[in-house]
């Protein structure tokens, strides 16, 4: 059982890059997710992942060396999940379709990744913790920061730059 938690129904074993995959297969599982529970629900999975991801991630990583094996990626699907949020609940807001907002999707996945791979300041942090506590945060804190990137983007995008366009 914690293995399949771990390992997210074990897309991480998927090569290469099972953090990506992990990720990817957040999407059409958030998607899936808010269509039956809303951007609340998707925010109460996000939570979700995070108290079983660092109870599977202990037990999957418990007497071993390496304490953030690659092929453990519930903590992407966790932070991809939070990176959705600013789309999920936009999308409640305007009542809208929820793949209507497709742009604010591919942010949400490429911002995520970005802060995921490149470990920028707490990211860095929090994966430097070791143990399940940090295998998760860090992926929290990216997909917080991913989050606010979506957000500053759709601003951008229905605030700034559209607002500046005369239509003829």
């Amino acid at each position: 059982m914690t293995h399949m938690i771990a390992t997210f129904f074990y897309v991480g074993h998927l090569r290469p890059a099972p953090g990506t995959w992990g990720s990817l297969a957040a999407l059409p599982t958030g998607w899936a997710v808010y269509l039956v529970v809303g951007p609340w629900g998707l925010l109460a999975g996000a939570v979700l992942a995070y108290v079983l991801g660092v109870w599977a991630t202990g037990v999957e990583t418990a007497g071993k060396d390496d304490h953030d094996p690659s092929e453990i990626v519930i903590d992407e699907v966790c932070g991809q999940w939070i990176a959705l949020l600013p789309v999920a609940f936009g999308a409640a807001r305007a009542e809208a379709d929820i793949l209507a907002l497709w742009p604010g999707w591919v942010a949400a996945f490429a911002l995520f990744r970005l802060f995921d791979i490149t470990k920028l300041g707490p990211v860095g942090w929090a994966d430097r913790m070791h143990g399940p506590t940090g295998v998760m945060l860090d992926d929290v804190i990216a997909g917080i920061f991913a989050a606010i990137g979506v957000g500053l983007l759709a601003w951008w995008a229905h605030m700034g730059f559209l607002a500046n366009v005369n239509p003829a």
